[in-house]
């Protein structure tokens, strides 16, 4: 179901303490500067007053400029000569929470509104630092009795409405509503806010009520809307319509509106009606380039396989027009590349992620996203080539070598696959995080050339950085197994991964596997029996053949045959030997079975 109503006024953020909070710490006022001073030095050599206003002028030119450390010493010599000014101790505070000194930031601040608590900003820049460090109670507090001192400023109301919501005091949000109400009169904007807290509550009929009762004295498109939607989420496609018929008669092309509407025929499968409305809203100048590929993208992610097959062609027509009213915007290309892909369309999708790539060669996300497309499209050629070029712009990044290195590593360039990682060990030596994949994919790579000695090194590697990383534990375990060495050492390392991750059918089998190759085939079983029963082994051929394996070697030979028929049905040659080795088994069953009749 969708919903399109705007969700609240701009005055009602739940990120509003935050936004005010950066938003004035990064821009104090510059003041008119009349006289200037250039240090410390110079301040001491001028009268008291002098001293103290070209002081505190030239502290707040030195913040803006970036310069705190200046900005700081000019404001300590200033209360260092007269500890009663609190426009000092104020702009000290300032800088301290640029040099993110919360401490000394919010006692500066308490010392200014301390010296002159007639002061609205220093009072409220307090509240607001208390609202960012978490100290709700004193944040209440502060609001409450600002609100008593000026009556008159509308924001505080709301800072208010959204503090008794966070505390779970609803009833108090409310009754702030209703004195806004009071003070300013009711609006499309304080009713939209009594909704959103009354959502919030849980007070869902009440809310809508709310709206209803504002809807029969006013006509507003967003309040229309809003209970257009709410009749579209009942299934009264009746309801929704008129409702946002009469939005779109109040306002004309109103896009939330517009886009209720069109779900209405969506979901009445009126699709003439709906694909018209697309067109209008497709060709809406009004209407961002972001906010028609958000809407089409979720439209043929949520519609269904069958509708995106079926109106495939329509849906086409939309999307390519959409490109062409938008040639170089990057949120259409995303958009394009995602519904190609997702239409079977692979060539079509990577064509638009790779013109957004060269188009926005100074985006990340651009380059991120085209890499990551070729990784689904399993084109490792081009993977491999793309990885290394975003490397070249972007140095830093090295998950791009990473991404270079599964191309490679997919295409069989182990060697080339070394170096990257390699390279990665000498440009992220002290990256913790890094360094253990980077060892972790070493050893893997060494064990596929059949640098044995190598791979263990590199594991060894891995494990010293972290003891308990369980992909490194189960594939060091396995191959230990493999070659029939350490059992014991594997089995505590694999052991470790089972505990981490229970539910994981390859780390069970792996760890079931070595307790067989110790000869406790007796505690592999159950272990085998979980990871194909309950936890998606059925689908692995590997797991099937070492549960086949065990049972056979317990006796229980129908049961052991029954999977080694499904691992049979599912190889695609990953084991080579199956079909030779099954034979083989049944062979000595026979065998066997033949003795015990003697």
């Amino acid at each position: 179901m969708y919903y399109f109503c705007t969700k609240r006024p701009e005055h009602y953020e739940m990120n509003r303490y935050i936004f005010s909070f950066l938003l004035f710490f990064s821009l104090v006022p510059c003041l008119y500067v009349t006289a200037k001073t250039n240090d410390s030095q110079s301040v001491a050599r001028q009268t008291p007053t002098t001293l103290l206003e070209n002081g505190i002028i030239s502290a707040v030119e030195r913040y803006n400029a970036g310069d705190f450390t200046g900005a700081v010493r000019l404001l300590e010599d200033i209360i260092a000569a007269d500890p009663s000014v609190d426009a000092a101790h104020y702009y000290l505070g300032l800088c301290k929470v640029a040099e993110n000194d919360i401490d000394a930031a919010e006692s500066e601040l308490r010392e200014a509104t301390r010296l002159d608590s007639s002061n609205f900003w220093y009072r409220y820049r307090l509240a607001v630092l208390y609202s960012v460090t978490g100290k709700e109670e004193l944040t209440l507090a502060m609001f409450e009795d600002l609100v008593k001192d000026f009556p008159k400023k509308y924001e505080l109301y709301y800072n208010m409405v959204e503090l008794y919501m966070a505390s779970g005091q609803e009833e108090k949000a409310l009754e702030t509503m209703d004195q806004i109400e009071t003070v300013f009169g009711e609006s499309e904007m304080t009713v939209m806010a009594r909704f959103d807290v009354l959502r919030k509550a849980g007070r869902e009929d009440e809310a809508y009520a709310c709206l209803e009762e504002y809807n029969k004295e006013y006509s507003s498109p967003q309040i229309l809307t809003c209970l257009g939607d709410r009749k579209l989420s009942l299934y009264d496609e009746e309801g929704a319509l008129e409702y946002y018929n009469e939005a779109l008669a109040v306002s004309p092309g109103y896009t939330p509106a517009l886009l209720g509407k069109s779900e209405v025929y969506r979901m009445t499968r009126k699709y003439d009606e709906f694909f018209a409305l697309m067109k209008e809203f497709i060709r809406d100048e009004n209407v961002t380039a972001e906010g028609k590929s958000r809407y089409l993208a979720m439209l043929t992610a949520s519609s269904g396989q069958n509708f995106t097959r079926i109106f495939q062609d329509r849906l086409d027509s939309l999307v390519s027009e959409c490109e062409a009213m938008y040639p170089e915007d990057s949120t259409v290309y995303f958009m394009a590349g995602q519904y190609y892909f997702g239409t079977g369309r692979e060539e079509l999708g990577l064509e638009r992620f790779r013109a957004n790539a060269e188009k926005y060669p100074a985006s990340l996300a651009a380059a991120a996203n085209y890499a990551k497309m070729l990784m689904y499209a399993k084109k490792w050629d081009g993977l491999a080539e793309e990885g290394r070029r975003a490397y070249e712009r972007f140095p830093g990044e090295t998950a791009f070598l990473e991404l270079a290195g599964m191309g490679d590593y997919n295409a069989g360039r182990y060697g080339e696959v070394v170096d990257i990682y390699k390279e990665i060990l000498t440009v992220a030596p002290r990256d913790s995080a890094k360094t253990l994949q980077a060892y972790s994919a070493l050893g893997d790579v060494y064990y596929q050339t059949g640098e044995k000695g190598k791979a263990y090194k590199a594991y060894e590697e891995a494990l010293d950085i972290n003891p308990d990383y369980a992909p490194v534990l189960n594939n060091y375990a396995y191959f230990l197994s493999l070659d029939g060495k350490k059992l014991k050492k594997a089995a505590a390392m694999s052991r470790k991964t089972v505990e981490q991750e229970p539910d994981n059918a390859t780390y069970l089998d792996t760890y079931g596997w070595i307790l067989f190759l110790q000869g406790k085939a007796d505690e592999a079983k159950p272990i085998f029996k979980n990871a194909v029963m309950l936890y998606g082994g059925k689908e692995n051929v590997e797991i099937l053949d070492h549960y086949a394996e065990v049972l056979f070697s317990l006796g229980e030979y129908d049961l052991a045959f029954l999977y080694w028929s499904q691992a049979k049905a599912k190889n695609n040659g990953e084991i080579a030997d199956l079909d030779a080795r099954v034979a083989l088994r049944k062979s000595q069953m026979n065998s066997l079975r033949e003795g015990k009749r003697k």
